[in-house]
């Protein structure tokens, strides 16, 4: 899936919060093993090299485009690495630390995934993940919606990414049957305030857009386009807009 590091990072400071919110979380230790889950440009896997003096990272994104960012950033405790989750759940290895902000949801099947990522903590060691919750936000749901709209559903093929995200109660069981105490799970809301309905179109244009543009030729991703903003100015008929992105952290210590 082809990133756009401009684009995407066109709201850092909003998509920032979050990751500041987790990394208090986390607990420093006298030595570290850490990695970073779809760590994107680097950058927040820098300022967590940063923070936690005694840790060493590894950051792991499926994105060429954005390694292609990160890998400057690299130190005697920071490389960066191109790897699919798929291939990062199925090594050898386990991790003092296992970090992901906003990267998890476009995986599929968290009822597997997760139990497999808290298998690779160590004892003491501390997993600490965030996502968008997508099946809420008001932009997916008008994505989705249009997606299953003629003639863009055949267009598509029928391919429309539904949200793999689970419950608060779903991953909080998961969290403990795989062993993780002191346990942190919760809903928080990011208000991005919007004052045209083309500030709300960037937003996701620079993540959850790109696989269904990716689809589509140049003149029916125009005409997708064109839709989809027709679909976000009837959603959101008063500016400046408040657009409630709402976002799940997850966080515990394995036994």
């Amino acid at each position: 899936m082809p990133w756009d590091p401009t684009v995407y990072n066109k709201f850092k400071n909003v998509r920032f919060l979050p990751f500041f919110d987790l990394s208090t979380m986390i607990q420093e230790t006298k030595s570290m093993k850490a990695v970073d889950l779809g760590c994107g440009t680097g950058e927040q896997t820098a300022l967590l090299v940063d923070k936690f003096k005694h840790a060493t990272f590894t950051g792991i994104d499926s994105s060429l485009e954005m390694l292609e960012k990160a890998h400057p950033l690299e130190s005697d405790r920071l490389v960066f690495k191109h790897q699919m989750i798929e291939e990062f759940t199925s090594a050898d290895e386990s991790w003092d630390l296992i970090f992901s902000n906003a990267a998890l949801q476009w995986s599929d099947n968290h009822e597997e995934l997760f139990p497999h990522l808290i298998s690779k903590v160590n004892a003491g060691g501390q997993f600490a993940v965030q996502m968008p919750c997508q099946a809420e936000n008001i932009l997916n749901k008008l994505l989705y919606d249009l997606a299953d709209q003629q003639p863009y559903k055949a267009q598509l093929k029928g391919w429309n990414r539904r949200p793999p995200v689970l419950t608060l109660d779903q991953y909080a069981q998961i969290m403990f049957d795989g062993g993780l105490s002191e346990l942190h799970i919760s809903q928080r809301v990011y208000p991005i305030i919007a004052e045209d309905h083309d500030t709300l179109y960037e937003f996701i244009a620079g993540s959850a857009l790109i696989p269904y543009l990716e689809r589509l030729d140049e003149e029916e991703k125009v005409l997708f386009i064109k839709a989809f903003k027709e679909k976000i100015a009837d959603a959101f008929q008063q500016l400046p807009a408040l657009y409630a992105f709402k976002r799940i952290l997850l966080y515990g210590i394995k036994k």
